[in-house]
């Protein structure tokens, strides 16, 4: 998926809350429903994995399941 040019302007490790936080949230739960990995996201962002995920979860997003080609069984 190609990046909607979101970045955050904090320093790296820095706190990101009250609007801040809500607005990454919104964008961050969009792009993820489009179909980019949390991976994809953690790095345009310049954020960690664990923080996208967090940020995710708080926002209540069902994840999906760990990726993969899914084989079928042949017949």
């Amino acid at each position: 998926m190609a990046a909607t040019g979101t970045t955050t302007t904090a320093p790296k490790g820095r706190r990101i809350v009250g609007a801040e936080r809500a607005s990454l949230a919104k964008d961050l739960v969009k792009r993820y429903t489009q179909g980019e990995s949390i991976r994809a996201l953690a790095s345009t962002t310049g954020r960690s994995y664990g923080f996208v995920h967090r940020v995710l979860t708080e926002s209540g997003v069902q994840l999906r399941q760990r990726g993969g080609a899914r084989r079928r069984k042949s017949s």
